[in-house]
């Protein structure tokens, strides 16, 4: 074994964790927003061009199982900061800023001796920026942050991208994608508006993966590449209709890349179950900086040199609030997905900008001439299930609903089980009060009512101080 699997191993096995020393391991986490797993060649797709994403498979570890806390951007990035679920972190509606209380594995970095800095987009308040040394909310500062930092410290850096959220625009990268490019789920439309749709979010994955390209470059100009652990993952699902905001795997399954040289097998791949809460205890795992009992995750240092083990049985998600109204719960094996939707009056209308996008509408278009299919029609369907079951094995796209075959009710009862569990467990209630849409769900465009009511909010608020 290697000197640092040797360290990994007494690390995670000991449970030993001190002061951070000069050569202690350095983490720098790349978060890319609104990225769905496929979208990228390490995990199969034939067109999207992206080598420094795929090199850092090559280099590192690929995890096919691994999924996220929730498909919605601010609460997923809370939750992934705190190691906590989203409805745990006082974070988990869209845009809620992380209350100053939390405890981030940031701040415990900082605490034991590591430099921290976050780059790039910042979507988690302010109270969040005293959790690190250094914070830089705009884009194109990650490589001076690298830069800039102290070279007597390890360091931790969080690096968050904007691509590819929306809105798109043509000109990202100089050779653009294109149409004939576009690989069409079966839940949207083949047609032009979503290949030129789907062709433009190729181009903001792909100027990521420059950006990702250059910081990797920089570590290695600085000699420090062979003491770093370089993870990638993204916050959500991509931002199109079934896709961002839902608990089908498009939404909630992440792609997740570890490269640690001396401890992970280059071009390993790990089948295993992984949460997005558990990164938090991973990392501190890694850097011998003891985790806090606020942490719900379960770190999976073991499975960087074991990918066989498990660490986990199920991957639990939440959707709440996000631009519209909704509350739904998932229990997620290796093979079965189980969605509990609690708000079954309303449609799975997507964000408010995937509603604007011109896939969408070309949905509504299509919908009202009779011409989409039942694969196509979910985000437009109401009353929802209650309940949806699904054998990602054999049905990788989440289209046949097996709640109600009777085969599978002895598993429908299990997962509903293991779900209730979790709730008991972590606390987790259905709101009393429902939050109103604050967008029209046809359009996407603003609600004048509910702005003007939460301005007003603000100015009592002000005004009580």
């Amino acid at each position: 074994m290697t000197r640092f699997g040797l360290l990994l191993a007494a690390i995670v096995g000991s449970g030993l964790h001190g002061p951070a020393v000069a050569d202690s391991p350095n983490v720098i986490v790349f978060i890319a927003d609104d990225m769905a797993v496929d979208d990228c060649g390490a995990y199969g797709h034939p067109k999207i061009r992206t080598p420094n994403i795929d090199a850092l498979a090559k280099a590192g570890m690929t995890f096919t199982n691994a999924f996220l806390t929730t498909s919605s951007c601010s609460p997923s990035r809370c939750s992934i900061l705190t190691g906590r679920y989203p409805h745990a972190t006082g974070g988990h509606q869209l845009h809620l800023p992380l209350p100053g209380k939390q405890v981030t594995f940031a701040e415990r970095l900082k605490a034991g001796g590591y430099h921290t800095a976050a780059a790039g987009k910042w979507h988690l308040g302010q109270a969040a920026k005293k959790k690190f040394d250094t914070v830089r909310p705009k884009v194109n500062t990650w490589l001076q942050t690298l830069k800039d930092r102290p070279r007597d410290k390890p360091f931790f850096m969080w690096f968050a991208f904007v691509d590819p959220h929306r809105p798109y625009r043509p000109g990202a990268i100089p050779r653009p994608h294109t149409a004939e490019d576009a690989v069409v789920p079966p839940f949207l439309p083949d047609v032009a508006e979503t290949r030129k749709d789907l062709a433009l979010y190729y181009d903001e994955i792909a100027r990521m993966d420059g950006v990702i390209g250059r910081v990797l470059a920089e570590l290695d100009e600085q000699g420090v590449a062979d003491n770093t652990m370089v993870v990638f993952l993204s916050d959500n699902g991509r931002p199109f209709p079934r896709c961002k905001t839902t608990l089908y795997d498009s939404g909630i399954k992440t792609p997740l890349l570890v490269r640690f040289p001396g401890v992970v097998t280059p071009g390993s791949t790990c089948r295993s179950i992984v949460s997005s809460v558990d990164l938090a205890p991973t990392i501190l795992d890694i850097c011998k900086v003891r985790a806090p009992k606020t942490f719900q995750g379960r770190s999976f240092s073991p499975l960087l040199t074991r990918p066989s083990k498990t660490i986990r049985r199920y991957a639990y998600a939440e959707h709440n609030w996000h631009d519209f109204d909704d509350h739904g719960r998932s229990v997620h094996s290796v093979r079965f997905n189980y969605i509990r939707n609690y708000y079954t009056d309303i449609p799975g209308t997507p964000p408010a900008d995937a509603v604007r996008s011109i896939t969408y509408q070309a949905m509504r278009r299509l919908r009202d001439a009779g011409r989409l299919n039942d694969n196509q029609k979910g985000c437009f369907i109401k009353p929802r299930p209650r309940e949806e079951l699904y054998d990602v094995e054999n049905d990788p796209f989440e289209l046949q609903n097996l709640a109600e075959v009777d085969k599978y009710a002895p598993l429908l009862k299990q997962m509903r089980a293991a779900l209730a569990a979790w709730e008991t467990e972590t606390d987790d209630h259905v709101p009393k009060k429902r939050r109103a849409d604050e967008f029209d769900r046809e359009t996407g465009d603003r609600l004048k009512g509910v702005r003007r009511k939460t301005k007003r909010k603000a100015k009592k608020k002000k005004a009580a101080k």
